[in-house]
């Protein structure tokens, strides 16, 4: 007998002014006390900015190479075996790389001090865009922490 309850998904959400599911999250990521509108106009802003000096015709063209860019393919899990705990490195569903990039823009956007956010988070997602700044960096920590721990990998199930 199963002891976990079935998954349910949830339909994709779009947003309203480019109908896409990627800036969806990323406006839901944003959003802190249930103001959305304030956390798609962030959103938004930080797009514009982000494409103002750009020769980009689709303004989503950064935004998704940003997340791209910023995705993990692998990362590590704690498993206890034989009461020693190892960090197993495993592949990373694409739900879940998508969140995890989409994480870290927002955390290390919230964590630049002194700038508005639609700035700082048009700011990360430049950086991100162009393989830098602190959510490539973590990215790359993960995977270096999964690389050095490659000889556990026997222990995934």
């Amino acid at each position: 007998m199963a002891r976990r309850k079935r998954v349910y998904t949830k339909p994709e959400q779009r947003d309203p002014r480019y109908d896409s599911p990627l800036v969806a999250l990323l406006v839901n990521k944003i959003m802190l006390q249930g103001k959305k509108s304030l956390s798609e106009r962030i959103v938004y802003a930080a797009i514009d900015r982000a494409n103002e000096k750009g020769e980009v015709v689709d303004p989503l063209e950064l935004v998704v190479r940003a997340i791209e860019n910023a995705k993990p393919r692998v990362e590590v899990k704690s498993r206890r075996v034989g009461g020693a705990t190892y960090q197993v490195p495993l592949e990373v569903s694409q739900e879940r790389q998508e969140a995890l990039a989409i994480r870290w823009i927002v955390q290390y956007a919230r964590g630049r001090r002194g700038v508005p956010m639609h700035v700082a988070l048009a700011n990360e997602l430049k950086d991100a865009a162009s393989n830098q700044g602190s959510a490539i960096r973590k990215r790359d920590d993960t995977h270096k922490m999964a690389q050095a721990n490659r000889a556990f990998a026997h222990f995934r199930w």
